[in-house]
C-alpha cells in the first residue's frame, strides 16, 4: 500500500511538470484595492468581483481572466490594458477609458458602456449580450446586426431594435435590419412599425435581387393582415410559425 501511495505521488508530480500555475499577483491586488493605482501591473487572473474601482488608473495593466464582474469602473482608465478572457459580466464602465484595450473573448454581457471611450478596440470576439450603451463607431454595420439577432432570439426586443437602429445607421440599405426590426417592433405590438419595416425590406430586398428575402418579407406582411383580422379564414393566421422561420433566416441573410 505504502508503494502505491508513493508511486501514485510520483505520477502526478511527474505529470504536471511544465505546467504553469495560474495564480494572482496578490501585491499588485492589494496594491490596487488599497490606492486605486496599479497601472503596468499584473492582474491576470485576479478576483475583484463587485469591487469599487471607480476612477481607477489601469492603463497598459493586465487583466487577463481576472473576474471583474459587477465591478465598479466608472470612470476607470484601462487604456490599453489587456482584458482578455476577462469576466465583466455586469460591470459599470460609465464613461470609462477602454482605449486600445484588448477585449478579445471578454465577457461584457450586461455591461454597462454609456460614455465609455472604445476607441481602437475590437468588440467583435466579446460576448456582449444585454450591454447596454456600445457607441456606434465600437463595430460594423454586421456587428450591430448580428448583436440585434441575438438579442431578438433572448426575447430582448428593445435591445435588438437598439442594434439594429445603429446598423442601419452605419448602412441604410442593410435590408435584414430592416426585416429583423419589423419582427421585433410586431413582438412589442408596434404592428405599424413592423409593417412599415417589413415593406422597406421587400423593397430593398427586390432592388437587391434577394428573392428569399423579399418573399419573406412579403409573407411577412401578409400574415400580420390575416393576423388582425377579426375573422380569420380558415386554419387562421400562420403568424407565429411564420416568425420563428424568419429569426432563423436572418442570420443567413446576411451572409
Amino acid at each position: 500500500m505504502k508503494l502505491r501511495i508513493l508511486a501514485t505521488a510520483a505520477l502526478l508530480t511527474t505529470s504536471t511538470v511544465g505546467v504553469p500555475a495560474i495564480a494572482e499577483n496578490l501585491e499588485h491586488t492589494k496594491q490596487l484595492l488599497s490606492t486605486k493605482q496599479c497601472q503596468q501591473c499584473d492582474l491576470s487572473g485576479a478576483g475583484l468581483v463587485m469591487a469599487d474601482l471607480s476612477g481607477a488608473q489601469l492603463s497598459q495593466t493586465n487583466l487577463s481572466r481576472a473576474n471583474l464582474s459587477r465591478a465598479n469602473l466608472s470612470g476607470a482608465d484601462l487604456s490599453g490594458a489587456d482584458l482578455s478572457g476577462a469576466s465583466l459580466y455586469g460591470v459599470n464602465l460609465t464613461g470609462a477609458n477602454l482605449t486600445g484595450a484588448n477585449l478579445i473573448g471578454a465577457d461584457l454581457r450586461d455591461a454597462y458602456l454609456v460614455n465609455a471611450n472604445l476607441a481602437g478596440t475590437n468588440l467583435n470576439s466579446a460576448y456582449v449580450q444585454g450591454t447596454i450603451g456600445i457607441p456606434q463607431y465600437a463595430g460594423t454595420p454586421e456587428d450591430f446586426y448580428k448583436w440585434a439577432v441575438i438579442e431578438a432570439q433572448r426575447g430582448n426586443y428593445r435591445a435588438a431594435i437598439e442594434h439594429y437602429n445603429q446598423a442601419l445607421s452605419l448602412n441604410p440599405d442593410l435590408a435584414a435590419a430592416y426585416l429583423g426590426r419589423g419582427v421585433a417592433r410586431y413582438r412589442l405590438g408596434d404592428q405599424a412599425g413592423a409593417t412599415q419595416d417589413a415593406n422597406l425590406a421587400g423593397q430593398l430586398f427586390s432592388a437587391q435581387g434577394n428573392t428569399v428575402g423579399y418573399q419573406a418579407s412579403q409573407n411577412f406582411v401578409k400574415e400580420m393582415e390575416l393576423a388582425s383580422q377579426p375573422s380569420k379564414p380558415k386554419g387562421g393566421s400562420n403568424i407565429l410559425n411564420l416568425l420563428g422561420g424568419i429569426g432563423s433566416l436572418l442570420l443567413r441573410l446576411l451572409l
